[in-house]
Protein backbone atom coordinates (compact mmCIF):
# COMPACT_ATOMS: atom_id res chain seq x y z
CA UNK A 1 0.00 0.00 0.00
CA UNK A 2 0.97 3.35 -1.01
CA UNK A 3 1.98 5.16 2.05
CA UNK A 4 3.28 8.76 1.85
CA UNK A 5 5.26 11.02 4.12
CA UNK A 6 4.28 14.64 5.10
CA UNK A 7 6.10 17.43 6.22
CA UNK A 8 6.82 21.16 6.68
CA UNK A 9 3.72 22.53 9.55
CA UNK A 10 4.04 24.54 12.02
CA UNK A 11 3.72 27.36 13.97
CA UNK A 12 3.15 30.62 11.76
CA UNK A 13 1.43 34.25 12.56
CA UNK A 14 -1.80 35.12 10.34
CA UNK A 15 -0.75 36.16 6.98
CA UNK A 16 2.44 34.04 6.87
CA UNK A 17 3.48 31.03 4.64
CA UNK A 18 4.36 27.61 5.02
CA UNK A 19 5.19 25.14 2.17
CA UNK A 20 4.41 21.32 2.68
CA UNK A 21 5.71 18.61 1.62
CA UNK A 22 4.59 14.73 0.49
CA UNK A 23 7.31 12.41 -0.68
CA UNK A 24 7.09 8.63 -0.90
CA UNK A 25 10.23 6.67 0.12
CA UNK A 26 9.45 3.33 -1.69
CA UNK A 27 7.16 4.18 -4.24
CA UNK A 28 7.34 6.42 -7.55
CA UNK A 29 4.23 9.35 -7.31
CA UNK A 30 4.58 9.81 -10.65
CA UNK A 31 1.38 7.42 -11.57
CA UNK A 32 -0.88 9.04 -8.82
CA UNK A 33 -3.00 12.61 -8.68
CA UNK A 34 -1.83 13.53 -5.08
CA UNK A 35 -4.09 15.71 -2.76
CA UNK A 36 -3.84 17.36 0.25
CA UNK A 37 -6.58 17.45 2.93
CA UNK A 38 -6.88 18.88 6.72
CA UNK A 39 -8.73 18.01 9.63
CA UNK A 40 -9.49 20.17 11.96
CA UNK A 41 -10.11 19.77 15.65
CA UNK A 42 -13.63 18.67 15.92
CA UNK A 43 -14.36 18.85 12.13
CA UNK A 44 -14.53 16.06 9.34
CA UNK A 45 -11.20 15.44 7.48
CA UNK A 46 -11.56 17.70 4.25
CA UNK A 47 -10.10 17.99 0.88
CA UNK A 48 -8.42 21.25 0.58
CA UNK A 49 -6.42 20.34 -2.94
CA UNK A 50 -5.66 17.64 -5.62
CA UNK A 51 -3.20 17.67 -8.49
CA UNK A 52 -3.08 15.35 -11.24
CA UNK A 53 -0.38 12.67 -11.96
CA UNK A 54 1.50 14.84 -14.89
CA UNK A 55 0.75 18.08 -12.52
CA UNK A 56 -1.22 19.63 -15.64
CA UNK A 57 -4.32 20.04 -13.45
CA UNK A 58 -5.16 21.37 -10.07
CA UNK A 59 -8.32 22.01 -8.22
CA UNK A 60 -8.84 23.46 -4.62
CA UNK A 61 -11.36 23.82 -2.08
CA UNK A 62 -12.66 27.28 -2.28
CA UNK A 63 -11.34 28.33 0.96
CA UNK A 64 -8.42 28.29 -0.35
CA UNK A 65 -8.26 29.44 -3.40
CA UNK A 66 -5.96 32.37 -4.19
CA UNK A 67 -3.81 31.58 -1.45
CA UNK A 68 -2.71 28.26 -1.65
CA UNK A 69 -1.31 26.57 -4.83
CA UNK A 70 -0.16 22.83 -5.49
CA UNK A 71 2.53 21.58 -7.41
CA UNK A 72 4.51 18.43 -7.95
CA UNK A 73 7.91 17.15 -8.86
CA UNK A 74 8.13 14.18 -9.67
CA UNK A 75 11.89 13.94 -10.50
CA UNK A 76 12.04 14.06 -6.71
CA UNK A 77 8.95 12.28 -6.69
CA UNK A 78 7.56 14.81 -3.82
CA UNK A 79 4.85 16.96 -4.06
CA UNK A 80 4.12 21.00 -2.29
CA UNK A 81 1.23 22.47 -1.01
CA UNK A 82 2.44 25.95 -0.42
CA UNK A 83 0.41 27.99 1.59
CA UNK A 84 0.24 31.79 1.88
CA UNK A 85 -1.96 34.57 3.20
CA UNK A 86 -2.80 32.23 6.20
CA UNK A 87 -5.51 32.52 8.36
CA UNK A 88 -6.29 31.15 11.76
CA UNK A 89 -9.37 29.01 10.29
CA UNK A 90 -6.59 27.20 8.47
CA UNK A 91 -5.03 25.75 11.13
CA UNK A 92 -5.81 21.39 11.30
CA UNK A 93 -3.64 18.35 10.73
CA UNK A 94 -2.65 18.46 7.19
CA UNK A 95 -2.03 14.76 4.90
CA UNK A 96 -1.19 13.95 1.47
CA UNK A 97 -2.97 11.10 -0.27
CA UNK A 98 -3.32 9.12 -3.34
CA UNK A 99 -6.07 9.22 -5.70
CA UNK A 100 -7.74 12.41 -5.16
CA UNK A 101 -11.26 13.76 -7.53
CA UNK A 102 -13.78 15.64 -7.04
CA UNK A 103 -16.71 13.88 -6.44
CA UNK A 104 -20.03 15.51 -5.72
CA UNK A 105 -18.56 18.65 -5.41
CA UNK A 106 -15.73 17.79 -3.37
CA UNK A 107 -11.80 16.78 -3.28
CA UNK A 108 -12.04 13.31 -2.27
CA UNK A 109 -9.91 9.92 -2.33
CA UNK A 110 -11.78 7.74 -4.77
CA UNK A 111 -9.64 4.66 -3.39
CA UNK A 112 -9.83 3.53 0.39
CA UNK A 113 -6.62 3.68 2.00
CA UNK A 114 -4.54 4.58 5.13
CA UNK A 115 -3.56 8.60 6.29
CA UNK A 116 -0.77 8.38 7.42
CA UNK A 117 0.79 10.89 9.93
CA UNK A 118 0.52 14.18 8.79
CA UNK A 119 1.94 17.45 10.06
CA UNK A 120 0.34 20.19 12.05
CA UNK A 121 -0.57 23.21 10.90
CA UNK A 122 -0.99 25.87 13.44
CA UNK A 123 -1.99 29.63 12.46
CA UNK A 124 -2.06 32.08 15.54
CA UNK A 125 -0.68 34.86 16.88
Amino acid sequence: QLQLVVSGGGLVQPGGSLRLSCTASRFTLDSYAIGWFRQAPGKEREGVSCISSTGSGTDYVDSVKGRFAISRDNAKNTVYLQMNSLKPEDTAVYYCAPDCARVLGQIRRWRLGSWGQGTQVTVAS
